[in-house]
């Protein structure tokens, strides 16, 4: 039986030398990892003395912070389930009740009843204890935390996720990258997401930098924070891709002179030590992928999860392949229905059903014997590789018999500078329409069109865009379009752009 690895970061001995930074605009405030655990014991006999005990649930709603860190060490040396919150998807003061929190912190206003079920977050540091509680216990079936789906196809669903599934994932990917005392890993996502926490427990338990940033900080502060490993989103990279383009264009003209300047201009934004890129959570752009790791010399590698089964595939530097996911992590078994469509087998699973969703979504997701059903259509190639080709709900059955996947659609219309993301939708089971979302900027219509153009000569006939609506504004978190984690949320796509897509449009 594992010993998880929540158990070691909440409990075990961390040795001085290795430091956690928090980044915003302007400012970095850091701390030894041991002093920072001690503080998390010391805050852990603090909420134990408020009666937080094993099996309570803490909430946490705020952007990223020390503090947000603090409390969630000091959970788990509680055995406490933490609740993240992303900010601005959840109404603070329905959360006590419709989760069973016993406490909330948060840096957000809110109405102060006196019943101290909602917190300040910024008060944490009165509450720091004498004593300190003894080092957890988790067994690898027991849940830390309670994590919600990105919410791209409707409300966020809650999933307990075990500490069993948590050591698995992380000790899978030390395995694979061999993170070291000379690391520095670089995150910016919210810590609501259960992965971003994943490598602060990493520095932890391996002995490494680990930093923590905002989204809004993070392009800015790479070069000044010089980390060995970036944690990011296809989107974030497109957005640094950009940047670097714009930077060595302006460097000088000529082929020798552009491909020198991209790679200056690249260790120019990311500094001076990058060993790798990671990149997941959302289909990443062959070329765009291609762009680190040939033109910029950064290699850039993608994987494949989701919430409910963690980490599944990922390539690495011992084994990589263009336009695959990589390979399947240890304790970790891909299996295929007759479509095509993909299961997956954890060996310490996350969990057997969802703690909060509609009726019917767990057994329509979770399968018996630690199966997961992913909705993904895929393959396997003969060295193991695993690809993902679509979604199965994204397969448009045409009135003529024919499957269309549409993400390798998607992709190629993604495929130049004038889109930046796109979706595709059939109303009428015949012809393609593609919302498209432009590239910043004043809107070039051309060359949107002329992306179209290049994308339907690439494809079947079946395959090809009939009609072309150009979101406005943009694709965004703030108006809903975007997940967190910058992923389309399809089902209000077709909403906010209906009468476009079915031509219904006066």
């Amino acid at each position: 039986m594992i010993d998880p690895i929540v158990n070691h970061a909440a409990g075990g001995t961390v040795a001085r030398g290795h430091q956690i930074s928090f980044v915003r605009l302007g400012s970095t405030q850091s701390m030894d990892l041991a002093e920072l655990h001690e503080a998390a014991g010391r805050l852990a006999g603090g909420l134990a003395a408020l009666g937080l005990g094993a099996g309570d649930r803490l909430g946490i709603l705020a952007a990223n912070s020390l503090e947000w860190v603090l409390l969630d060490l000091a959970a788990l040396r509680l055995k406490v389930v933490t609740a993240g919150f992303e900010p601005g998807k959840f109404e603070l003061e329905s959360l006590p009740g419709k989760y069973g929190l016993k406490m909330l912190f948060t840096d957000r206003p809110f109405d102060d009843d006196g019943s101290g079920a909602i917190r300040s977050i910024s008060e944490i540091a009165a509450l720091y204890g004498e004593s300190v509680p003894p080092a957890p216990g988790f067994a690898p079936d027991e849940p830390t935390t309670i994590k919600f789906t990105s919410g791209s196809s409707g409300e966020p669903k809650g999933l307990a996720a075990t500490a069993g599934s948590i050591d698995s994932s992380v000790s899978a990917v030390q395995e694979l990258f061999q993170h070291r005392e000379d690391d520095n890993l670089f995150i910016f996502l919210p810590l609501s997401l259960l992965q971003q926490r994943f490598w602060i427990y990493s520095a932890l338990s391996y002995g490494h930098d680990v930093t923590v940033s905002t989204y809004e900080a993070a392009l800015p502060s790479l070069r000044r924070v010089r980390p060995t490993v970036v944690m990011g989103v296809p989107a974030f990279y497109e957005a640094a891709m950009a940047h670097i383009e714009g930077q060595a264009r302006r460097a000088g003209p000529g082929p020798e002179a552009g491909a020198e300047a991209v790679r200056s201009a690249a260790q120019d934004l990311f500094g001076d030590r990058i060993r790798y890129l990671w990149t997941g959570s959302a289909p990443a752009r062959a070329a765009m992928l291609r762009f680190f790791t040939d033109d910029a010399g950064l290699p850039l590698y993608e994987g494949y999860g989701l919430n409910e089964a963690c980490i599944v595939a990922k390539n690495h530097p011992g084994a990589h392949r263009e336009g695959s996911v990589g390979q399947v992590l240890p304790r970790k078994k891909v299996l295929f229905d007759q479509d095509g469509v993909i299961s997956i087998h954890s060996e310490y699973p996350v969990n057997d059903r969802y703690e909060y969703a509609p009726p019917g979504e767990s057994e329509r997701m979770f399968l018996p014997g630690d199966v997961v059903r992913t909705g993904d259509v895929g393959y396997l190639d003969r060295d193991g590789f695993l690809y993902i080709q679509g979604r199965a709900d994204d397969t448009i059955v045409l009135d003529n018999g024919r499957k269309v996947i549409v993400r390798p659609i998607e992709e190629r219309l993604r495929g130049g500078s004038a889109i930046e993301e796109c979706v595709i939708f059939c109303p009428d089971q015949t012809r393609l329409v593609a919302v498209v979302s432009p590239s910043a900027g004043p809107v070039d219509e051309a060359a949107v069109a002329e992306q179209v153009a290049r994308a339907n000569a690439e494809a079947a006939a079946d395959e090809q865009i009939a009609r072309v609506v150009v979101a406005q504004p943009r694709f965004s978190i703030e108006n809903g379009l975007l997940t967190s984690q910058f992923k389309p949320r399809r089902a209000e796509i077709f909403h906010a752009y209906r009468d476009r897509i079915t031509g219904k449009e006066a």
